[in-house]
């Protein structure tokens, strides 16, 4: 397994730890639950190599991410029936391959335009946190 000693994804340390909830293992992946929760369901498909960009990929490995990210895109859908879901594969300042899946509701922050990476405005305690997991392992 390719590993970056500065990467919080492959070093699995605070810095992730602060920011997101692990909800699984997938095939090439591991599934996280943001803890700003303003986009209700929001997670990240992070890849399971310290790889910086898709092109990287071979097809099969290519093939077994998005796999991934249909698997738990789908999950969110049923748990949590969101109008749309957003993907943002960024990484400017951490170049290890993930994808956000973000759901958006017309009613809600930012419907019709781009998601915030962090708005700071939505945080939960431990049950309700327990119960987004669990909603989303129901379906994956």
């Amino acid at each position: 397994m390719k590993k970056n000693n500065d990467c919080m994804y492959c070093m699995e340390d605070e810095r992730r730890d602060n920011l997101m909830i692990e909800v699984g293992q997938l095939e090439v992946s591991t599934v996280f639950l943001f803890k700003e929760q303003t986009y209700k369901g929001r997670c990240n498909v992070v890849y399971k190599d310290h790889v910086k960009e898709l092109f990287l990929l071979t097809t099969e490995e290519l093939s077994a991410f998005m796999n991934d990210v249909q698997k738990v895109a789908a999950a969110m859908d049923k748990a949590f029936g969101p109008d749309k879901l957003n993907y943002g594969a960024y990484g400017d300042k951490l170049h290890h391959l993930h994808m956000h899946i973000v759901p958006k509701y017309e009613d809600q922050k930012d419907w019709g335009s781009t998601f915030q990476m962090n708005p700071g405005d939505t945080y939960l305690n431990d049950e309700e946190y327990a119960e987004m997991i669990a909603q989303i392992k129901k379906h994956l």
